[in-house]
């Protein structure tokens, strides 16, 4: 069973985890200045967004971790009732406040959606290598 990193816990794929980069809590004034800079409805800079800080941020991940993360993704994608608006909800009892919320994104679906486009781009190689290990033996 593949582990979650860092620990000796199961590892549970979850697709909140992809915008942890977005996540800005304690961070308004350095990486949140840098986001804001950013209008994530605009086409090329949300792949500006997705290519130079959600996909580098989750390169701590290994590439089967990034493996099960992309087909949460692409499960998500294919819900059609999938709420994909609240990943992006600030949490403060949690500590998660985004540098955008629910309701500065026009189009959540189209967001992951691009996502999982550049990420398939960005981790073609490693992707492939995952989907042919036998997955049971992780």
């Amino acid at each position: 069973m593949l582990k979650a990193p860092f620990t000796d816990t199961p590892y549970i794929p979850n697709i909140s985890h992809i915008l942890g980069a977005l996540s800005i809590y304690d961070l308004e004034n350095t990486v949140g200045e840098e986001l804001r800079k950013y209008d994530p409805n605009n086409a090329q800079e949300r792949e500006k967004i997705i290519r130079d800080f959600i996909i580098k941020d989750l390169l701590y991940l290994s590439y089967r971790h990034r493996y099960y993360l992309i087909l949460e993704l692409e499960k998500a994608l294919k819900t059609p009732k999938y709420n994909f608006a609240k990943e992006f909800e600030s949490d403060y009892d949690e500590h998660i406040t985004m540098a955008w919320d629910e309701t500065e994104i026009d189009d959540p679906r189209l967001f992951f959606a691009d996502i999982l486009r550049l990420a398939n781009e960005e981790w073609k190689d490693d992707l492939y290598k995952a989907s042919l290990e036998d997955q049971s033996t992780w």
